[in-house]
C-alpha cells in the first residue's frame, strides 16, 4: 500500500486548504492511502528553544510520520502572494537538525496543491515552495498543478465539494502524483 502524509498549512477551523486535505484522502487511488496531519502544535522556530530545551515533540513525531511515508503533498494557502508563515515555520522545524534533512526530505516525492479565495488560486504560493524544496532536496512531482480558485464557491459549509469539476481534478492530480511514487520516481504519461 502506498502511504502519503498529506499536511494543510493553515491551522484555520474553517480553512479551504483543510477541506481540499480531507477531500483528497477520500478520493485516493486503489492500494494508497492518504494520513491527514496537523501543523497544530509546532511552535514558532527559535534557534535558543531548539538548543536549550531540543527539537518539539510535535515537531519529532511529524519528522518520523513524513520519514516513513512513501511522499508528502503540501497544501498550501496563499498569504500576500506567498507560503503562509506559519506553514514556512513549520517546514523550518522540520528541517532541524540539518542532519534530519536527508532522512525526512531527501529524494521525498512531493506535491504541492491549494486553495484560495482570490481568482488566481494559489500560483504564487506553490511557485514560492520550489526553492524550499529544492534546498531540502525533495523531489518536486511537477507532472500536475491544482490551483483551487475562488475556494468560497468550490466548498459547501461542511468542507465537502460543490464543484465536482474540482473534485474530478484533485482525484486526476492524485493518481498521477500516487503514480508517480510507486515508479520510484520516474515520470509516467
Amino acid at each position: 500500500m502506498t502511504k502519503l502524509i498529506g499536511i494543510a498549512g493553515s491551522l484555520r477551523q474553517a480553512s479551504y486548504n483543510a477541506a481540499l486535505l480531507r477531500n483528497a484522502a477520500g478520493l485516493m487511488p486503489e492500494d494508497a492511502e492518504l494520513v491527514v496531519e496537523t501543523i497544530r502544535g509546532i511552535p514558532l522556530y527559535d534557534a535558543d528553544i531548539e538548543v536549550n530545551e531540543g527539537i518539539p515533540a510535535r515537531v519529532t513525531e511529524l519528522k518520523d510520520i513524513i520519514a516513513s511515508a512513501d511522499g508528502l503533498l503540501l497544501v498550501t494557502p496563499e498569504y500576500n502572494n506567498s507560503i503562509p508563515g506559519v506553514f514556512k515555520n513549520a517546514i523550518d522545524w522540520l528541517s532541524r537538525p540539518d542532519a534530519d534533512i536527508k532522512r525526512v526530505f531527501g529524494g521525498k516525492p512531493v506535491a504541492v496543491i491549494g486553495a484560495s479565495p482570490s481568482g488566481f488560486g494559489t500560483i504564487l504560493s506553490q511557485n514560492a515552495w520550489l526553492p524550499v524544496l529544492r534546498t531540502l532536496r525533495a523531489d518536486f512531482w511537477a507532472g500536475g498543478r491544482l490551483m483551487v480558485s475562488r475556494a468560497q464557491t468550490v466548498f459547501n459549509q461542511d468542507g465537502t465539494f460543490v464543484d465536482q469539476k474540482i473534485e474530478g481534478q484533485l482525484r486526476q492530480f492524485l493518481e498521477g502524483f500516487t503514480a508517480y511514487v510507486r515508479s520510484g520516481h520516474q515520470n509516467v504519461p
